[in-house]
């Protein structure tokens, strides 16, 4: 509730700023209304100029990103036409990640992504990064930039610059083809450097050696006597325990039907637990020995796996750990969330793990802008750069009139594949 109000209190002040200017037409030259949203603008652009100076660089760059673009925007379209075969032959409830509201990228509103304080600057740092990668290459390609400013809803949530729409105009093929990949090159480098970086640093934790309960097995003995998950085990019997080889020791000892005592510590709360040991499940057809019913963190295994994640299979779990509701994917959430199982690790320093998540946001939201962006619709980037090419391959054959058919056409086609996403899961179910 106090979240709530203080949400409250930002809005109204916000509002009341925005109404005062608005009204009293204040700071015209630097602030303009796009509905509720504010936008700060400013002329003082110099500071892209000093970019030309590394004109060869940048081109280099640019060229390189094209030929990326090019790739993400064919594999995009494929996916999306893929996924429009998968929907029609699975035909899922219209729920989860096919509500409409979790089909865009706003935190709070997107229920699998949180309005965190590091989702909000990932947020926007990609939009920085995006709006920044256009301004620097208009410099570049000689186009000259009129403002950059920032866009804010009680927040910022956003940035933006203004091309000079005559030079833009004007300028022809590959310049201009650079300038508008440069978004989505800096978003797809930006966010595949902090995947890196994340995964390096995630090399840093030690998981604890102290055998921490993760799961209860359903009607066995810990589930009976009420033994909490996430607590550490302390000892069984009196016998202190330092790791699980030492569970495994005792309970070698132990027959179904025995009884022992189980000590756990959750929240500085030490408790003990008389357990009647069961047989082991039919699935470990085989042990002797006693049961508890308890599953254990295995922070050596997560680990490990995310030392293992720069592969295709581990950038596909990557993408998806927001969606994620199954056991073989939940236990990566510690990368994106403040779940309990940050707990389980000793980290090198206050704050790591505000570090991995923003690290792990700002790769994913980078990652997804520039993919999104990269789909061949206009007003999307990677719409310009296919009506560049369009406009480019028929000026040649003298037949420059039909490229505005050609490149509506397909946006259309693409728009009606992104509604048919959304629509279709409901359609099917009515």
């Amino acid at each position: 509730m106090d979240g709530l109000l203080i949400l409250v209190v930002l809005v109204a002040i916000y509002a009341a700023i925005a109404f005062v200017i608005h009204r009293n037409k204040l700071w015209e030259e630097h602030i303009v209304f796009y509905g509720p949203i504010m936008a700060i603008r400013t002329k003082h652009v110099g500071f892209f100029d000093k970019f030309a100076a590394f004109r060869t660089f940048f081109r280099i760059y640019g060229s390189a990103g094209v030929v990326a673009v090019i790739i993400v925007s064919v594999f995009i379209t494929v996916m999306l036409f893929i996924s429009i075969r998968y929907t029609l032959l699975v035909q899922p409830e219209p729920t989860g990640i096919y509500k409409p509201q979790n089909l865009l990228l706003i935190p709070g509103l997107n229920e699998y992504v949180p309005s965190t304080f590091a989702v909000w600057l990932a947020f926007v740092i990609t939009i920085a990064v995006h709006e920044f990668g256009h301004a620097i290459l208009c410099r570049v390609e000689n186009i000259k930039v009129r403002t950059m400013g920032a866009l804010i809803a009680v927040i910022p949530i956003g940035f933006f610059v203004e091309p000079d729409e005559e030079e833009l105009e004007k300028t022809k093929g590959m310049p201009k083809v650079r300038m508008f990949g440069a978004g989505i090159t800096n978003n797809l480098v930006v966010g595949f450097a902090c995947f890196v970086l994340l995964i390096l640093c995630m090399g840093l934790v030690t998981p604890l050696s102290t055998p921490v309960i993760h799961g209860i097995y359903k009607n066995y003995p810990a589930e009976n006597s009420g033994v909490p998950t996430g607590s550490l085990v302390t000892a069984i019997n009196g016998v202190p325990i330092s790791s699980r080889g030492d569970i495994t020791n005792i309970l070698n000892t132990t027959k179904p039907g025995e009884t022992l005592t189980l000590t756990v510590e959750k929240n500085q709360i030490i408790k003990d637990y008389p357990l009647t040991l069961a047989a082991w499940p039919p699935a470990y057809a085989g042990p002797l020995t006693g049961f508890m019913g308890v599953q254990y963190y295995d922070g050596d295994s997560v680990k490990s796996t995310i030392g293992g994640m720069l592969s295709p299979l581990g950038f596909f779990q990557f993408l998806i750990i927001p969606f994620a509701n199954d056991t073989s994917i939940q236990f990566l959430r510690i990368l994106a969330f403040d779940t309990p199982e940050t707990s389980y690790y000793q980290v090198p320093f206050y704050g790591f793990w505000d570090m991995i998540h923003l690290l792990f946001w700002c790769a994913w939201i980078n990652l997804n802008v520039g993919i999104f962006n990269a789909i061949p619709m206009l007003p999307l980037d990677g719409g310009y750069i296919f009506k560049e090419g369009v406009d480019r391959l028929l000026d040649r054959r003298g037949l420059l009139k039909y490229s505005g058919y050609v490149t509506g056409a397909v946006s259309y086609l693409m728009l009606v594949v992104l509604v048919s996403l959304i629509a279709l899961p409901y359609v099917l179910h009515m």
